[in-house]
């Protein structure tokens, strides 16, 4: 396997990993993530449907037939990733998986364009 391709899948597992985590949390402990979105001033009704739409990007990214939704969910995540890290910032937390997780994130999305084609 050429280099790329394997930087490629290694980031885009890895992020894929972090994103079914955080969805896992989200449906299994909806109580503990909402009392996180009330600290963080999030409304706490998206945290569900948040959930689903990790899931749904995941799947997005690995199946890779549409490249509209694949970019879409790369966009997702990148926003998501972004304000993640801003709210934990802001709420003094410390910056954590969030903040690593935005790299991997570009190297995956740009990887991938070099890497797989287009359908």
């Amino acid at each position: 396997m050429k280099p790329q391709k394997l930087v490629y899948w290694l980031s885009t597992i890895l992020l894929c990993l972090v994103f079914i985590y955080s969805a896992q949390m989200y449906f299994f402990n909806t109580e503990l993530i909402k009392g996180f979105f009330e600290q963080l001033n999030y409304p706490t009704y998206i945290v569900i449907p948040l959930a689903m739409l990790k899931v749904l990007g995941v799947i997005m990214i690995l199946w890779r037939k549409n490249s509209w939704l694949t970019e879409w969910a790369y966009a997702g995540f990148f926003f998501d990733l972004i304000l993640a890290t801003v709210a934990h910032q802001y709420a003094g937390h410390r910056l954590g998986l969030s903040v690593i997780a935005i790299p991997i994130l570009f190297v995956s999305y740009f990887l991938g364009k070099k890497v797989r084609p287009n359908n």
